[in-house]
C-alpha cells in the first residue's frame, strides 16, 4: 500500500476525530464561543476536503489492484466528511434559532409563560438527533477502520500466495532442468551399452571363427 496514501489517511482521522469533538463541544456553547468554534470547524473542514482529495489523486495513480480498496476506503472517508458538514450545518442553525429565541425573550418577557412542553421536547429531541448523529459517526470510522485492516490482510494474504506460487514454479523448473539431464544421461549410458554390446558381440563371433578355424586345420593336417 503506497505510504503516501497511508500518511494522508491517518491525518484525515486525526483531523475527523477532532472535529467531532469540537461539534459536540460547540453544540453546546453559545454566543461568540460558539461562532469562533464554529469558524474553527469550518476551517478543520477545509483542511479535511484537502486531504480528501490528496487521497483521492494518490489513490489514482496506483495499480488496479490496490487502487479498488483505497477507492473503497475513500468513499467512506467522504460519507464521513459530509455527515461532519451536515452536523456543522445542525450547529449553525440552532445558533441562528437560538439568537432568534432570545431576541424574542427580550422583547417581549411577559411571553416567556407560553412556552410550551411541546417546544422544550423539540429541543430534547434535537439534541437526541445530535447524539445519534455523533454514534453514527463513531461507527462508521469503527466499521471503516475494521475494512482497512480486512483489505490489509487480503492484500498481506495475496502477496504470500503470489510468493508460495513463484517458489513452487521455480522448484517446478528445477526439476524440468533435472529430468531432463537424467534423460541425457541415460540416453548416453543406452548408447554406451550398445556400443559396447556389439563390441562383446564381435569379440566372441571372432573367438569362435578363431577355434574353428584351430579345429579345421586340427583336423585335416
Amino acid at each position: 500500500m503506497s505510504q503516501v496514501f497511508e500518511g494522508y489517511e491517518r491525518q484525515y482521522c486525526e483531523l475527523s476525530a477532532n472535529l467531532s469533538r469540537k461539534c459536540t463541544s460547540a453544540s453546546i456553547l453559545d454566543g461568540e464561543q460558539k461562532k469562533q468554534k464554529v469558524s474553527e470547524i469550518k476551517a478543520g473542514l477545509d483542511d479535511a476536503e484537502a486531504l480528501i482529495r490528496k487521497m483521492d489523486l494518490e489513490a489514482r495513480s496506483l495499480p488496479s489492484s490496490v487502487k479498488a480498496v483505497l477507492l473503497a476506503k475513500l468513499r467512506e472517508y467522504k460519507n464521513d466528511l459530509n455527515n461532519l458538514k451536515s452536523q456543522v450545518k445542525r450547529i449553525t442553525s440552532g445558533s441562528a434559532n437560538q439568537a432568534a429565541r432570545d431576541d424574542l425573550l427580550e422583547s417581549g418577557m411577559a411571553d416567556t409563560a407560553m412556552v410550551t412542553q411541546d417546544q422544550r421536547g423539540r429541543l430534547l429531541m434535537s439534541t437526541e438527533r445530535l447524539n445519534q448523529s455523533t454514534d453514527r459517526i463513531k461507527e462508521s470510522r469503527r466499521t471503516m477502520l475494521e475494512t482497512e485492516d480486512l483489505g490489509v490482510s487480503i492484500l498481506h494474504d495475496l502477496h504470500q500466495q503470489r510468493q508460495s506460487l513463484l517458489h513452487a514454479h521455480n522448484t517446478l523448473h528445477g526439476v524440468d532442468d533435472n529430468i531432463g539431464r537424467s534423460k541425457k544421461i541415460l540416453t548416453a549410458m543406452s548408447r554406451r551399452m550398445n556400443r559396447n554390446k556389439w563390441i562383446i558381440s564381435s569379440f566372441i563371433a571372432a573367438l569362435v571363427l578363431a577355434i574353428l578355424l584351430i579345429l579345421y586345420f586340427k583336423f585335416t593336417h
